[in-house]
């Protein structure tokens, strides 16, 4: 008998999802040392309302704030990154790249409660803004969304929803977590509500020393020799974010909120010095605030209207740490100050039975202030969007669904746009079968309209311009999805077709003589020298096509009470057409896969968690002269002990060891070779969370 199980366990791997949660044993504590698996959370992202994961026509990955915990996890890039394996992560100083279904940052929309998260760093939004310790769960919905959220979103949706206890409570929590190369997060809440009234206070810390997996470089023009340098492949930082909310519901019907949420974030690498190469004279220091204000008034169970009002200011620049000619110790120097002002309506209405229906109105401005790039411009989007979403029985245990939308929108620069969305679902008992359709479309960014960049790197110029005649990126999306759902095991596959026309790239102008004058014109700060040295210049112009045809498989089961095992896979194809060539789209990733075993039990008051995750994907495609980053496997164990032992205390440390085979990529110089796996080694993990109550 066990070797049958043993056996049936090695055959069901490979397809087993972290998105079906399988049942624990109920609880009465308020801490979790008995946890519950929700397996059919609540979810809004894909339909615009609210309504059951199993129920939703177009499928919705949800990573809860529990799975998140147990794998050990302190910050929005590690949880994306090692849960989801059509997503990929590469930091540097100017940001973390994301990577979503082979597509990059400015196709992949990132919302905190439905409202867009500003701050855009070379298009990397700033990531480190998200406030992990009020995640209540991240709901991701792969591909084209324009039709219920506007420009971006070609690659898919990304959002986090954030917690707000609604009992009567007073409470504060301290979450701690300490590993290796100086990797510090503390967290801090306070919690109040009372009588319709709520309160929560947030304060985190977040930071991580720069780190090098090898020292080496090549001497330049030299393919062999080598020399030491202190460049990292990992840019430290240090991080501190505040947020505050307030919630009021006078009456049943009303509830008020409004928020603000305050980020602040300085890299720290090496000081330039004059006997190695690969320091900086300067840190970034990246600042944000994000004011939010909002109400819903439900009419009754199935009407309500719902106002959001969000403003959201971001900057970045260079802090001098290192005096130079031109710059003291401390000197700040802007390099983007950027503004979003946005405001929703939107209803949610149920006219007829087994019928819901959204009907909406956005309204958002951008602004831009680029001392580097020489912008001072904005520019503003109207748009109204209605959409029907129709359930029908067709017997017993089948009903059929149905999703009509169109959204409208009126740019300022590239005036009307039109994207609709159609999906169907047949569900029979245990099996759902699904299929969407969805157009997207994005608006190029201020700076790719109107960059007129210039900098010196090591004496050689480069220059930039944008394009005022751009058109809109457009994209059409297709998905097939079957899905077998119980309470002991859950199956899903899903294929799609993602296709981009008229994609923004920023492509190399060669110079001639007149082109050389005609820079000089431009920039006055141009020297005779320095442009007869330049071959080229950039400009953003519309010339490429995309493809993306890609397979999901997302599996979960239950071999015992209490034991879970679930597995993601990927397969993405993605491709770029320049002119009559097609090539792999860089940064893509051709397989990747997340696997996770989760152990839990409770003796009384105290609860033992255990938790092995990896990550394994295969190689990372790069263009140009870089070499293609080998695959690799990352594998993760983390423990954590609730005890909640007494009546107003509850303590949860927590041990674990990431990078359990002590993975790492040596290669020499990263100046000429592109990394996909940056991790330090095998480290220690250490955390503790303690919750008074």
């Amino acid at each position: 008998m066990k070797n049958n199980r043993f056996l049936t366990f090695l055959l069901l791997l490979p397809f087993v999802p972290a998105d079906a949660q399988i049942h624990k044993m109920e609880h009465r504590d308020t801490a979790g040392v008995n946890r519950v698996y929700n397996l059919n959370p609540v979810v809004v992202t894909g339909s615009g309302h609210h309504q059951r994961l199993k129920s939703t026509a177009t499928p919705v990955r949800v990573l809860s704030a529990q799975e998140i915990s147990e794998q050990g996890i302190s910050t929005f890039e590690t949880a994306i990154g090692r849960m989801l394996p059509q997503v990929s992560m590469s930091p540097n100083s100017m940001g973390t790249f994301l990577r979503m279904n082979g597509l990059g940052n400015k196709y992949i929309l990132i919302l905190v409660n439905g409202q867009k998260l500003s701050g855009d760093i070379s298009n990397n939004v700033d990531l480190s803004r998200i406030n992990m310790s009020r995640v209540k769960r991240i709901e991701v919905l792969d591909g084209a969304a324009s039709s219920l959220y506007g420009s971006d979103a070609i690659a898919g949706v990304i959002n986090i929803i954030t917690d707000q206890p609604t009992q009567q409570l007073l409470s504060v929590t301290s979450d701690t977590r300490v590993s290796g190369e100086g990797q510090l997060t503390e967290s801090v809440m306070l919690d109040v509500y009372k009588d319709g009234f709520g309160s929560y206070t947030s304060f985190t810390h977040d930071r991580a020393d720069s780190y090098q997996t090898t020292d080496q470089e090549y001497v330049k023009g030299s393919d062999t020799e080598t020399q030491r340098t202190i460049a990292p492949l990992f840019t430290g930082y240090r991080s501190n974010v505040v947020g505050q909310k307030f919630t009021y519901a006078p009456t049943q019907h009303l509830a008020l909120n409004a928020g603000l949420n305050y980020s602040h974030k300085l890299t720290d690498r090496p000081d330039t010095r004059a006997d190695i190469t690969g320091g900086t004279d300067y840190e970034m220091r990246y600042k944000g605030l994000r004011l939010t204000s909002g109400f819903i008034y439900k009419f009754d169970a199935r009407n309500s209207l719902q106002v959001d009002y969000t403003i959201d200011r971001f900057r970045y620049g260079k802090e001098y740490d290192v005096a130079t000619k031109t710059y003291a110790i401390g000197d700040y120097v802007q390099s983007k100050k950027q503004r979003t002002i946005e405001r929703q309506v939107k209803a949610i209405l149920g006219i007829v039975p087994g019928g819901t229906t959204i009907v909406g109105n956005d309204w958002q401005l951008d602004k831009l202030v680029a001392t580097s790039g020489n912008i001072n411009q904005e520019a503003y989007t109207l748009a109204y969007y209605a959409q029907h979403e129709q359930r029908l029985s067709l017997g017993r245990q089948t009903t059929l669904s149905g999703t009509l939308g169109l959204r409208y929108n009126y740019h300022k620069t590239f005036g009307n746009r039109l994207t609709p969305k159609a999906t169907l679902m047949l569900s029979s008992g245990a099996v759902n079968l699904r299929a969407t359709y969805s157009a997207g479309f994005r608006a190029p960014g201020l700076d790719e309209l109107y960059y007129h960049y210039f900098s010196v790197n090591r004496g050689k110029a480069q220059i930039s311009f944008g394009n005022q005649q751009l058109r809109p990126e457009k994209s059409h999306y297709l998905a097939l999805n079957a899905e077998y759902r119980t309470q002991t095991v859950a199956l899903s596959a899903t294929g799609y077709l993602n296709r981009i026309s008229d994609m923004v790239v920023k492509n190399n102008v060669e110079l001639d003589d007149d082109g050389r004058t005609m820079l000089q014109a431009e920039f006055p700060e141009l020297t005779a020298e320095q442009a007869a040295k330049m071959v080229s210049y950039a400009r953003y112009q519309n010339s490429d096509k995309g493809d993306v045809k890609g397979l999901q498989l997302n599996a979960s089961l239950n071999l015992f009470r209490g034991f879970n095992l679930s597995a993601n896979y990927a397969y993405t194809y993605a491709r770029t057409k320049s002119g009559d060539e097609w090539t792999v789209l860089e940064r893509s990733i051709r397989h990747a896969a997340t696997l996770s075993a989760n152990y839990h039990h409770a003796w009384g008051k105290y609860g033992l968690n255990v938790n092995l995750s990896g990550r394994l994907q295969s190689k990372t495609y790069y263009t140009g002269s870089y070499e293609n980053a080998p695959g690799f496997g990352i594998w993760n164990l983390h423990t954590t002990h609730q005890l909640d032992m007494l009546h107003h205390l509850y303590l949860e440390p927590g041990i674990g060891i990431d990078n359990i085979f002590d993975r790492v990529d040596r290669r020499t110089d990263s100046s000429v070779r592109k990394y996909a796996l940056y991790s330090p080694g095998r480290m220690l993990l250490v955390s503790l969370k303690v919750k008074i109550k």
